[in-house]
C-alpha cells in the first residue's frame, strides 16, 4: 500500500454510535502500552498521528484512520489497564464488543502482544473471545527490537502456546523502532482488503 493520504476521520467514545463505514476495515487490539499507537504510526508512515504515550490506557476511544479514501485502520482502546476504574474498563470492553459485533466492513483483527513476555490472562481472554466471535486474530508480536535475534523463535513459540492459538494462526514479529515486520503486515492487509473488493465486484 502506497500511503498518499491519511486522516483521523472518526472518534467513537463509550456512548457513540459505531459509524456505517463505506470502506473495508482492519482493527488493532492490544493491552495498554503494548505499542499499538506506535504500530499504527509506523503503518501510516506518520510520526505522531496516533498519539503514543508512556502512560498506559491513553486510547479510550475507537479511532478510525482513513487511508487513501480506500480503507480504515481502526484503533481499539487498550484493554487490561489496571489503574482505570473497573466500571470504565467494563465500558471499554463493551465498546470493543459492540464494534466487533456491528461493523459490517471489518475484514481482520490484529491482536498485539509483547514478544518479551508470555501472554497475560487478559491477552488470553481477548484472543479466546475474538475466536468465539468468529474471527481468526492475526498476532503481532511487538517490541521485537528489545530481544536478541536468537530468541525470536523461542518467544513466538511461547506466544502461540500461551494463547493456545488455532493451527493456521499468523504471528508477525514487529518493531516500531526498526520497522521490521511492517511490509509483511501491509501485504496481509492488502490481500485481505483486495480480496473483499474483488468479491464485491463479482
Amino acid at each position: 500500500m502506497v500511503i498518499k493520504k491519511v486522516s483521523l476521520e472518526t472518534v467513537c467514545g463509550i456512548t457513540s454510535k459505531i459509524p456505517e463505514s463505506p470502506y473495508n476495515e482492519v482493527a488493532f487490539a492490544g493491552k495498554s502500552n503494548v505499542g499499538k499507537s506506535s504500530l499504527i504510526n509506523a503503518l501510516m508512515n506518520r510520526k505522531a498521528l496516533a498519539r503514543t504515550s508512556a502512560q498506559p490506557g491513553k486510547t479510550q476511544t475507537i479511532n478510525f484512520y482513513n487511508i487513501n479514501d480506500a480503507m480504515y485502520l481502526v484503533d481499539l482502546p487498550g484493554y487490561g489497564f489496571a489503574k482505570a476504574p473497573e466500571e470504565i474498563r467494563a465500558k471499554w470492553g463493551k465498546m470493543i464488543e459492540r464494534y466487533l459485533h456491528t461493523s459490517k466492513k471489518l475484514k481482520a483483527v490484529f491482536l498485539l502482544i509483547d514478544i518479551r513476555h508470555a501472554p497475560s490472562a487478559n491477552d488470553k481472554q481477548m484472543y479466546d473471545w475474538m475466536v468465539y466471535q468468529g474471527f481468526a486474530p492475526i498476532i503481532i508480536a511487538t517490541k521485537l527490537d528489545k530481544i536478541k535475534r536468537s530468541q525470536i523463535q523461542k518467544q513466538v513459540k511461547l506466544l502461540k502456546e500461551g494463547l493456545n492459538v488455532l493451527p493456521e494462526t499468523i504471528v508477525i514479529p514487529f518493531s516500531a523502532e526498526t520497522k521490521q515486520g511492517r511490509d509483511e503486515i501491509w501485504e496481509l492487509i492488502d490481500s485481505l482488503v483486495a480480496e473483499q473488493e474483488e468479491t464485491a465486484a463479482t
